[in-house]
């Protein structure tokens, strides 16, 4: 049994990361912080957790965090940054849910992030948690930099052709659709239901923040740099991400597309390869932490279109931060994870 922390536990994260590590087994749930809540028992705040969560909410404290073996970050770009290394030197575990250590560049982070790092010596110690490509370094990690929603979808469609030098790699598409729920808890006209109900829109469309993180990823499998534009959307249904990838094939390699991803991901215990032409849809991952992919070549002609799919709450970010967990402390990877998505 260990203790964990989770610095953020009144965002959708947060509580997300409460479902899962309440059901887990090998963890006991010891330190849960919020400010504007401290005091108040977690299960005062949310309900569906009564019975499972016995805790109350504390104001963000290093020695009280310091008791935990683990402590989760679902906060806010730049938090996690500022007491990564305190933890750390108290043999602490760090998971950040953030995007503080997924950017391996500290420049290039302060450009799309507006702040500087406040500890740019960690960023190299951090190992980027996608099990999927570093599951070895994961498992000897201290500090984790858990991907983002929209790069989870993207690179885990994407690697397979990449990797094996099928595709042109100078022109990649990912039109990516999300959830509201993926722009975080909090008060916003932009969210309303009255907004966001009966429309569909995209937005940063010259340049969203977890652009380079996914060029980052993907031109490491490649050996090099990849040209990628990425393009979000804002739908109108609270979780869910839907991917549609685009590339150019590189010389005859449509005929074994469907082989290939079977045999990359037969071993990975949270990626779907589904049947051939059978197409992917968000509602069959909500809350579960897969990934459901399926590669098409349209009228069998140049284009490739692989189609990602995953719930943005979890394999986006608390389901895959719990995989990492469970990675490190040597747990079978699927524990508290194997909950069957929810239907309809």
């Amino acid at each position: 049994m260990i203790r964990a922390g989770i610095v953020g536990g009144t965002g959708y994260t947060g509580v997300e990361l409460l479902r899962i590590l309440a059901l887990h087994g090998q963890v006991e749930v010891a330190v849960v912080t919020s400010r504007s809540d401290d005091g108040t028992r977690v299960d005062a705040l949310y309900p569906s957790l009564r019975g499972s969560i016995n805790v109350s909410f504390t104001k963000p404290d290093v020695e009280s965090l310091a008791t935990c073996d683990v402590v989760f970050f679902a906060t806010p770009n730049g938090t996690a940054m500022l007491m990564a290394e305190q933890l750390l030197v108290r043999n602490v575990k760090v998971i950040d849910l953030s995007a503080d250590f997924r950017i391996k560049d500290a420049n290039e982070w302060s450009k799309w992030y507006g702040m500087k790092h406040a500890c740019p010596d960690l960023i190299s110690e951090a190992v980027y948690g996608l099990p999927e490509i570093n599951r070895a370094q994961i498992v000897d990690a201290t500090l984790i930099a858990c991907p983002g929603c929209y790069p989870t979808a993207v690179q885990l469609g994407f690697l397979p052709l990449i990797e094996q030098g099928l595709i042109e790699t100078n022109h990649l598409i990912a039109d990516v659709k999300s959830g509201v729920s993926g722009a975080g808890r909090k008060a916003s006209v932009a969210t309303l239901m009255s907004e966001t109900g009966e429309s569909f829109k995209a937005y940063a469309a010259t340049g969203h923040r977890h652009l380079p993180e996914i060029a980052q990823g993907l031109s490491l499998a490649a050996g090099k740099q990849v040209g990628l534009t990425f393009v979000p959307h804002l739908v109108p249904m609270i979780r869910g991400i839907q991917a549609t990838l685009y590339a150019q094939l590189e010389g005859d390699a449509a005929t074994q597309l469907q082989t290939l991803y079977e045999q990359r991901y037969t071993h990975e215990p949270f990626v779907d390869v589904l049947p051939a032409g059978v197409h992917p849809d968000t509602r069959n991952v909500r809350g579960s932490n897969n990934c459901q992919i399926s590669v098409l070549v349209p009228q069998e002609r140049e284009t490739v279109v692989v189609l990602s799919v995953i719930d943005n709450l979890v394999k986006g970010a608390a389901g895959q931060a719990v995989q990492n967990m469970n990675l490190m402390f040597a747990f079978d990877e699927k524990q508290g994870l194997e909950t069957i998505a929810l239907y309809p």
